[in-house]
């Protein structure tokens, strides 16, 4: 369902704010399948997510989504391929505008923009039914300005217009990060629900170690733009979230120890 291959960006190449992003990022997900994406602050797993909407183009590398090469293709046109939710809750959404016509916007996700008014009957019985699924007692609010709602309402509510049309492939970028303890776990729960019964295919970044271990097929932890480590299987199944802090410690560990290694040998060689 999502083939890279090669990926590599540098932002603000041959000057001193040099950032080598992505190095040579290889990554291939099934259909269906649900990973987890880990890193450390600029470890690239923003960036890639970015590089796979279509944010911007990168240097090097392809990217293939159900079969397409996309690798060249705008973000607005691989939005018929994919869905999106970010990490401020005041994203993906017009605030000005009601729950329903927000969703109006999401049923035309990737097509051509008409004239015509889209909150037809069929739409929004079908809108009612999909949002009483989130238990937020929000489909009797559909006329309501979705900038109104709380944080984790609008939140669940951008999570199922990005499902809306089940996209090939769903972007979670640490989308419950902004959201009080109570709210993300109310979101990463109807997160789980809809990818499962969707059988949607998704790459989601968080910071939280019990929802990597917790959530998903797969954890994939980045490093300096680089996969270090891909865990599935059995070995994910067994996975504590002390395992994977053990492992952030040793890049730690190896970092500190090398940067000592690195400065000795400038001083033996310049």
């Amino acid at each position: 369902m999502l083939s890279i291959r090669g990926l590599r960006q540098t932002f603000n190449p041959g000057t001193v704010n040099e950032v080598r992003a992505l190095q040579g990022v290889d990554l291939a997900l099934a259909d269906g399948q649900f990973v987890i994406v880990l890193g450390m602050n600029g470890s690239g797993k923003s960036t890639l997510l970015n590089a796979v909407a279509g944010t911007f183009l990168p240097d090097h590398g392809k990217i293939e989504i159900a079969g397409h090469d996309v690798t060249r293709w705008p973000e607005h046109k691989r939005a018929r391929l994919v869905g999106r939710v970010f990490q401020n809750p005041l994203g993906g959404t017009a605030p000005n505008m009601s729950i329903a016509e927000n969703f109006a916007m999401a049923a035309r996700r990737g097509r051509a923009r008409g004239l015509t008014w889209a909150l037809s009957r069929d739409l929004m019985d079908d809108l009612r039914a999909r949002v009483s699924t989130l238990r937020m007692g929000l489909e009797g609010r559909l006329d309501n300005a979705i900038g109104s709602l709380s944080g984790g309402q609008r939140q669940a509510l951008t999570l199922l217009m990005a499902t809306w049309l089940r996209p090939s492939l769903l972007l979670l970028d640490e989308h419950t990060a902004a959201l009080d303890p109570k709210s993300a776990d109310q979101v990463i729960t109807l997160s789980d629900e809809i990818i499962r019964r969707e059988k949607l295919t998704t790459l989601m970044v968080t910071h939280s170690m019990q929802q990597a271990v917790s959530l998903g097929d797969r954890i994939i932890m980045m490093h300096r733009g680089r996969v270090l480590h891909d865990i599935q299987g059995a070995e994910k199944k067994r996975l504590r979230a002390e395992d994977l802090l053990d492992r952030f410690d040793e890049v730690r560990r190896r970092e500190q120890l090398d940067e000592p290694a690195a400065a000795l040998l400038q001083e033996l060689y310049v």
